[in-house]
Formats: C-alpha cells, structure tokens, sequence
C-alpha cells in the first residue's frame, strides 16, 4: 500500500523538521514547504491527503491558502496551526472549510492523535461524528451550528492551560455551559466556582471575591475564605465581568497577574492556582473606550476570547434544541412531539432571550399540553416583539432592554427576569441611556 502523502507547510524550519519526523515516524510520506505559494506549487507537482498549515506567514496567510487549496482540490484535509492570540482567525478557518486545527505549542501527541483519525484504519471517523446530526457536547451544549462547534473545538484545545478564556455573547446564550465545559475539559481537580459580578452588591463583592479576616470590619466573626481561594486547582466563572466596579478592577487585575489572593483585613497574600472564565453580555472594547473598564484587565481577561452567536442567527439549532429540552422536560417518561406548525413558530420567532426564552417556552408548553403533541397555540410567544435593528451590539441591547420595559409596563424586577439580567444591571443601563440622552442635547 501507498502511504499517504502529508504535506507541511510552516516558516519555521524548526516547526516543519519537527512535525515531518513525527509524521514520517508514524508511516506516512511527509514534505515541508516554507510558504503558501511553495506548497501550491508543491500540490500541483505531488497532490497531498493531508496538510498541516500554519495560519500566520510571510506572503499569503493561512486562510488564504486554505482558500485555494478547497478551490482546486476540496477532498484535501487541511489542519490549521494557530497561536492563542488567532481564535477568531481558527474559527474563520473551520468555516471555510478546515478539517481540524492545532493551538501552539502543542504536543506530537496531538499530532499523532489528529493522523489516527484522519488517515488511520477507518479514515475520517471521529470527524464525520461531528458532523451528523445533532452534536451533544459536555455540560449540555446542544449545537449542529459551524461557528458554535468551532469555538467548541478551540475551547478544547485551550482548556488543559491556564490561560483565562473571555465568553462574550447575549443574555441566554449558554455562556455559563460553555464555561462549564471548559472546566470539564480541563481536568483540573479543584471544582467549579462561579461569581455573579452583577448581582452581588458592591460593598460585599471585594470580600466574596477575596474573603475577609476575622474583625475585618463589623460583623466579621470569623474569617472567611473567598471564591478565588474556594476555587483553587479549579475554574472560577467571573459572570457579567463588565459590571465588576471600577475601584476593584485593580485589585482584580493584580489577582490575574501573580496568582495570589489579599483578603480584606488581611496583612498577607494568598496564593490561588485558578483557572479564570469571564462572561460578559456587554460589548467591552466599548466599554474600555467609555472609560468604564480597565484596559489592562480587559486584555488579561481576553487572552483567549469567543463570542457566542444568538440563537437567530443559527436557526438550524432551533429543531435540536427543541428536542432536547423537550427529553429534559419529558412528563413521566413521555416525550410529547412538535406539530409542524409549532415548529414553524419557533423557527419564525426571533428569541430575544436566546436559549433562555427557549427552554421556558418549551417547559410551559410541556405542562400545559393536553395530550402528546404541542401545537402553536400551546406556544407563550410574544409575537408583537419587534425584531433588532442592525447595529452596534450596544444599540441593539438598549432597544431590547427599553422594548422590554415598555411591554412590561415598566416593572423592572419582570424585564430583569424575561431579559436574564440582574435588576442592577438594568438600572445602570437605563443611568447610561440617560446620560447618553443628555449629551446628544
């Protein structure tokens, strides 16, 4: 039998030597070029099975590349090799077309492992699972969406480091899963912490992150451990990060830098090994700009940063979903079915509240259906919600929150809770709505 061509291309000669002597090692034939246009003109004098490329060299980039290899030839495998600093770049990739990518530095191990399933008995075995049907994911991220799967497999990738992992994305859109997973991924075996920065006062969030000693201030009895210190060996979930307060960003940032705790009252740091997620439904460049966040904290918390799509713009998870927490919500072992005229509804509507809004909808609809199948009328849905305009990210959450308001008559505690935020948040964004106002004037 013929070995499979493999084909490396990287500028590095270190990178290539290395990875054309595990792939020779493992049995298969393995060339190196240093750039996209030499290994272009490499597949034309010798076609290759499979490629690795980096995504970052001289000329034409990575994805460039990629382009051009699925014009002439899409039967090619192509895996990507990219740096912590180009998530959003390996996501592109996956769309356009990438079988798998590799995050540097990584080990031959995952090289080998990639060759297994990709070339060894069986050829694409583990890819193609992937691409049937619905993909059940640990911690019960449901997605058949391209861009959800990508952010997926990058998160994988990155889960065994340290590096602190920015989820950015709407109000219900499984940030809190997706956090989960990457703990889940990571192995660590310290547990999963989580922080609402939102919904915890301001005067008890320096001592909830960072616990406190005893006579501290009034009503400390005792010390108190805080989350950071609660998690360690673990994950700690910053939730709704952006609403952290100004005077404690600092001390925040200085926790991320060396890894170590100061507890209010105490007269020693603490050393924490933690491995930090942050959520955030705002847009925090633009709050960076604003003034309203640390520049140095945002970029400690973005080391590796994903932004979760909502659910209208990845429609073809509407149908898993409903499935899925239809099987969560199931009446004593009965799982009712969806006419296709409910299922027409939910795919029409615009899910303000993302997956959120979903799985409520469907759990009412479970316990008030009489019989086995749910119909539209069987649906709580608002359909006079006007759909979002385009725009900025911050545009469209004012137009959501006031949209809310006005339905609910102005009851903040209800918007809060159709929205998923804290009341707090909905009152200092209705200050900057405010504030917004008197400055166009």
């Amino acid at each position: 039998m013929i070995p499979h061509q493999v084909l490396v291309v990287d500028d590095e000669p270190l990178m290539c030597r290395s990875l054309s002597t595990t792939i020779q090692r493992l049995g298969y034939e393995a060339t190196s070029v240093g750039s996209g246009r030499e290994a272009l003109r490499q597949l034309e004098r010798s076609p290759s099975r499979l490629i690795f490329s980096d995504m970052r060299m001289p000329g034409m980039d990575g994805l460039e590349f990629l382009r051009r290899v699925k014009a002439v030839r899409p039967e090619i495998l192509v895996i990507v090799m990219t740096a912590y600093g180009s998530v959003e770049t390996a996501i592109q990739a996956m769309k356009e077309g990438a079988t798998d990518f590799l995050m540097k530095p990584f080990s031959m191990t995952k090289v080998e492992e990639i060759l297994d399933r990709t070339l060894g008995p069986g050829g694409q075995g583990a890819l193609v699972r992937r691409e049937e049907g619905p993909v059940h994911w640990v911690a019960g991220v449901v997605s058949r969406d391209p861009k959800v799967q990508g952010i997926l497999m990058i998160l994988e990738r990155v889960a065994g480091s340290s590096a602190t992992v920015l989820i950015q994305g709407e109000s219900g859109t499984g940030k809190e899963l997706v956090a989960r997973a990457i703990h889940s991924w990571s192995k660590r075996p310290g547990h999963f912490g989580v922080v609402n920065c939102a919904a915890i006062p301001e005067s008890l969030l320096e001592s909830e992150l960072f616990g406190f000693e005893k006579g501290a201030f009034t009503g400390a009895i005792s010390r108190r451990v805080g989350k950071f210190e609660a998690a360690h060996r673990g994950t700690l979930l910053l939730d709704e990060a952006g609403e952290t307060p100004m005077p404690l960003q600092a001390k925040l940032l200085r926790t991320l830098q060396e890894g170590e705790v100061d507890r209010v009252g105490g007269n020693r740091p603490v050393k924490v090994d933690v491995r930090v997620v942050a959520t955030t439904n705002r847009n925090l460049q633009e709050e960076v700009r604003a003034s309203r966040f640390r520049q140095d904290l945002y970029f400690r918390l973005k080391v590796v940063a994903v932004t979760l799509p909502p659910l209208r713009e990845r429609p073809g998870d509407i149908p898993i979903l409903v499935d899925h927490f239809l099987a969560k919500y199931c009446r004593g072992g009965q799982v009712l079915k969806v006419s296709k005229a409910a299922m027409s509804r939910l795919e029409r509507y615009s899910w303000p509240g993302n997956i959120r809004e979903l799985e409520n909808c469907l759990h009412a609809a479970v316990l008030l259906t009489q019989g086995d199948t749910i119909r539209p009328e069987g649906l709580s849905l608002d359909e006079n919600t006007p759909s979002i305009a385009p725009g900025s990210f911050r545009e469209m959450e004012r137009q959501l929150i006031v949209e809310t308001l006005e339905r609910v008559g102005g009851n903040r505690t209800r918007a809060a809770k159709l929205l998923g935020l804290s009341v707090r948040t909905i009152r200092n964004r209705l200050r900057e709505y405010r504030r917004g106002v008197g400055k166009r004037r």
